[in-house]
């Protein structure tokens, strides 16, 4: 792990970039300096086969803010006519995220946001890496209709995504 500077408003790599030093837990929420938190995911993207894996995994072990920073990563170096899937994933993510902490408005969100761009995707007939987008966009609108009926969230898990 990179060395932080702690001085002033804001942790700082070497280079001088702001970073997060301080400890998450498994949504992602900082913990004061100095406790224990869930391991920090890579900054740096992957292929996409190890991406969707590497997400997988951590949406298994209940971290789907760190599943998040994976395809977060992957968007931003993705080529642009696949952006749609790997922005759509990462906040399906986050809408599993803010469903766990009991924001239903931000799952709401997330989730709409989500299922508007992994629709496009589909659509646009672009590379899926054995993603079954319709039963992504299934669970989505199905996710969506349960908040609809229950506007609750309440610390409810949303349970895994077909990834």
């Amino acid at each position: 792990m990179a060395a932080f500077d702690q001085t002033g408003d804001r942790d700082r790599d070497a280079a001088g970039r702001a970073r997060q030093a301080r400890p998450r837990d498994r949504l992602g929420r900082p913990l004061p300096y100095g406790s224990v938190g869930v391991e920090p995911v890579s900054e740096e993207p992957l292929p996409p086969g190890p991406t969707i894996e590497s997400a997988r995994a951590l949406l298994a072990e209940g971290r789907p803010f760190s599943a998040h920073e994976v395809f977060e990563a992957r968007w931003k170096d993705a080529p642009a006519a696949e952006r749609d899937l790997w922005q759509g994933l990462a906040q399906l993510c986050v809408g599993n995220t803010h469903r766990e902490r009991g924001n239903a408005v931000g799952a709401r969100r997330l989730w709409g946001r989500a299922l508007g761009r992994l629709t496009a995707y589909r659509a646009a007939d672009q590379p899926t890496y054995d993603l079954d987008l319709a039963a992504l966009i299934g669970w989505l609108t199905a996710r969506l209709a349960e908040l609809s009926a229950n506007d609750v969230a309440e610390g409810s898990d949303p349970g895994l995504p077909p990834i």
